[in-house]
């Protein structure tokens, strides 16, 4: 199992990575969409805070991809995740042309998510990032 540590951490903070980037770029390409769907859940501050959205989801992802900053990145990339749950992914809430079960599936589905980067941020990133290029290796005992 020591040996599927690494590539299994490294696919993992990856993939955690992808689910960020993606949909940050994608918020930019469909902005006034995503605009849109932050009036309809009562997003407060819809321009701004969809701006700072899209700089934690792209920076966050790209900084967990390369393991750079891993536990800050992971850190706020949480609290992200838990905001949107309680705004965007409010299934107690009923919307025109929503889906309370959908909105349930995807509010459970980033729990999970938030669970696992809370893990990162406990731990950090191992050998395969920037992280642990920058940091002085242990000293033998």
């Amino acid at each position: 199992m020591d040996r599927l540590s690494l590539p299994m951490d490294l696919l993992g903070r990856v993939l955690l990575g992808l689910y960020f980037l993606v949909p940050g770029v994608m918020k930019i390409t469909g902005f006034s969409g995503m605009q849109a769907y932050m009036a309809q859940h009562g997003v407060p501050l819809v321009t701004p805070l969809l701006l700072l959205t899209i700089v934690l989801q792209v920076g966050g992802g790209l900084a967990l991809i390369a393991g750079w900053q891993t536990r800050l990145a992971a850190f706020l990339l949480a609290g992200l995740v838990l905001l949107i749950c309680v705004f965007m992914h409010d299934f107690w809430n009923q919307y025109e042309g929503g889906s309370q079960a959908h909105e349930l599936q995807n509010f459970i589905k980033n729990l999970g998510i938030f669970a696992g980067l809370l893990i990162l941020a406990a731990r950090g990133a191992p050998r395969a990032s920037v992280d642990a290029r920058r940091s002085p290796p242990c000293a033998p005992s």
